[in-house]
């Protein structure tokens, strides 16, 4: 990937928008030309997508990336222009999960092309660039900024409905570095599990939220409930109820909850979306419900 801090600064003239007040018509002041340049190829890029949507967790384990990679699926399904983003550079699920890890990665001189899936969703993730899928990636801080702000800048998003961004756990350099970076972001998702334990660490996220004027979406609980396929009898697993009191305590809308599925762990490994392989499951009809139909409602809403 080319090093933007490379990269002359662009012209002083922008077309990207009509907006006479966009921020990437002129520099800040005392912003000097190059931090001009790296801010304005981020607005051009951003002003051709509909709603930016991350999908947080305050801790690892609760399905996020499961959760993320569905969401824009059913987003595709339902006739929407969709990219998703994985910035989980320690960990990267997506292109797992959707079975494209295989694929090459193009572009020009300046940009990248997002890997494309089938259905027409555009992917990006760190995973596409490692030789190998086990490599671990030892990164500091500005290193993982300067990576998820070229995903930004330089990738062909193109015009889309919504840019869903899948990041990692916790409330660390990732997730405060896409919201920098992008300024406005429409909402987030946060997932959780219903134990105590995962809800705790959901508050953060929230605080988080709060914190940097980041509209919460709302709160789902994961893995909430398992429905025997034999008998039918449902099981709390992680007990009920955690992710739908918190968010009532902490006065953000609640979306719903996602039963345990095991057709849910097959779809992953086998890189088959669950919610297109197992379209009429209850599971993928609390993803739509929960999840998606809010995400629509709130693009019918507009800015």
């Amino acid at each position: 990937m080319e090093n933007l801090e490379s990269q002359p600064a662009q012209a002083e003239s922008c077309t990207s928008c009509k907006q006479s007040d966009c921020s990437a018509k002129g520099p800040k002041p005392n912003e000097s030309e190059k931090d001009f340049a790296l801010r304005r190829a981020i607005a051009q890029r951003m002003c051709h997508i509909g709603k930016k949507i991350l999908v947080l967790s305050g801790k690892g384990g609760v399905g996020k990336s499961t959760v993320a990679a569905n969401t824009a699926v059913s987003l595709v399904l339902e006739g929407k222009k969709v990219g998703l983003m994985d910035i989980d550079i320690h960990g990267p699920s997506i292109p797992k999960l959707l079975n494209v890890n295989s694929l090459p990665v193009t572009g020009g001189e300046k940009s990248i092309e997002p890997v494309t899936t089938a259905g027409g969703l555009k992917v990006m993730s760190i995973g596409f660039f490692l030789q190998n899928k086990d490599d671990a990636v030892i990164w500091r801080g500005p290193m993982k900024f300067g990576m998820i702000r070229q995903f930004l800048s330089d990738v062909e998003w193109g015009d889309l409905d919504y840019l869903i961004v899948d990041s990692p756990p916790g409330t660390g350099d990732e997730p405060l570095a896409i919201t920098e970076l992008i300024g406005d972001v429409d909402g987030a998702v946060i997932v959780t599990t219903p134990q105590d334990m995962a809800v705790d660490d959901v508050r953060r996220s929230i605080n988080f939220c709060r914190q940097l004027n980041v509209p919460v979406a709302g709160v789902v609980e994961n893995m909430c409930g398992f429905v025997c396929p034999h008998c039918g009898e449902e099981t709390d697993i992680f007990k009920r109820g955690g992710g739908a009191a918190m968010a009532d305590q902490m006065k953000v809308p609640y979306l719903g909850a996602i039963p345990i599925d095991p057709d849910i762990v097959e779809a992953s490994d086998n890189g088959t979306p669950y919610i297109e392989r197992f379209a009429q499951s209850r599971a993928a009809e609390a993803f739509r419900q929960s999840i998606v139909q809010p995400l629509i409602d709130l693009n019918k809403k507009g800015k």
